[in-house]
């Protein structure tokens, strides 16, 4: 087998493979049968000359060789989606495929309802929506449009900071009922805290001066943002929330004069984007419905990085 053989299948296999941990799993996903999944595998590692998994107890183990190659195969399928989202309609028609990142709490917390309004207004656009904290690769196209709470530092990506949304402590009022109301930042360490279990760079640089949120303090560890929110919508203790879904959930803000914590929020595409009517539509109305949402009154402001 040369080069020219190694088609996009052979890789979409071996990925299945890395994802799933072995071939059943692998072929399951993909809707192939184990045999001809096995097959694909074997000719990449013939064509490349080297093994890509050994087997283990718990199924396949990839080799060093498979995790070099990994990125690469994950740029392929994002190059596949994306040319897929591409072809699903044309540049000047409001229907195909769009692809937005979020981070967890924006993409099952606040986009729901915007996509939602977007839905009802065209709807010939499919929405494909990862929610993962982790930067997807805009260049890369893993995403069409991105939510994030900093601005791209790349030249090729448009940005735009459409608000500000605080965020503040909360807790449940049958929390607060049952253990009282701090008054002061001193007060929280008599109190049940549900905060992170990894401090990051962020964290120390947003807490305010004098505020006890730190890891020994806390009753509940998470770095899982959703599973926090949860815990402080049952009723557990107090921890941080945005402001505008504390007060959609009827959650108690507590010490907001003290606790007031800016998070920007930018809505991000590549620039080439800017030719699809689709994925230009949908990147305004986010903008406007975050907007709203973070109730901002000022128009947003439209950059390119590096601007």
């Amino acid at each position: 087998m040369t080069s020219s053989d190694l088609t996009w299948d052979l890789f979409r296999s071996f990925l299945a493979v890395l994802r799933e941990g072995s071939l059943s799993g692998a072929a399951r996903a993909l809707g192939m049968t184990q045999p001809s999944l096995g097959r694909h595998v074997r000719e990449l590692e013939a064509s490349l000359g080297v093994p890509l998994f050994s087997r283990a107890s718990h199924g396949l183990v990839p080799t060093d060789a498979a995790l070099e190659l990994q990125p690469h195969a994950e740029a392929m399928a994002s190059a596949a989606a994306s040319a897929l989202r591409a072809a699903s309609g044309a540049k000047d028609e409001l229907r195909g495929v769009v692809r937005i990142t979020a981070s967890e709490v924006n993409g099952v917390e606040v986009l729901p309802p915007i996509l939602a309004a977007m839905h009802r207004r065209s709807p010939g656009i499919v929405f494909e929506l990862s929610t993962t904290n982790r930067t997807e690769n805009l260049l890369r196209r893993d995403a069409d449009i991105a939510v994030r709470s900093s601005p791209p530092d790349q030249d090729a990506l448009v940005a735009r900071k459409v608000c500000v949304i605080p965020i503040g402590l909360y807790a449940h009022a049958d929390y607060l009922a049952a253990a009282g109301r701090p008054k002061t930042l001193a007060d929280l360490t008599r109190h049940t805290l549900i905060g992170y279990d990894e401090e990051t760079p962020y964290i120390r640089a947003t807490r305010p001066a004098g505020m006890p949120y730190q890891r020994e303090f806390f009753s509940l560890r998470t770095d899982n943002d959703l599973a926090g929110l949860a815990a402080i919508r049952a009723g557990f203790g107090i921890g941080a929330c945005q402001v505008p879904l504390g007060r959609r959930a009827g959650l108690v803000r507590l010490l907001p004069k003290s606790v007031d914590i800016a998070l920007p929020i930018w809505v991000v595409m590549h620039e080439d984007q800017r030719t699809s009517l689709r994925i230009r539509t949908v990147f305004d109305h986010l903008v406007e419905g975050l907007a709203a949402y973070g109730g901002s009154r000022t128009s947003p402001k439209l950059l390119t990085s590096g601007a």
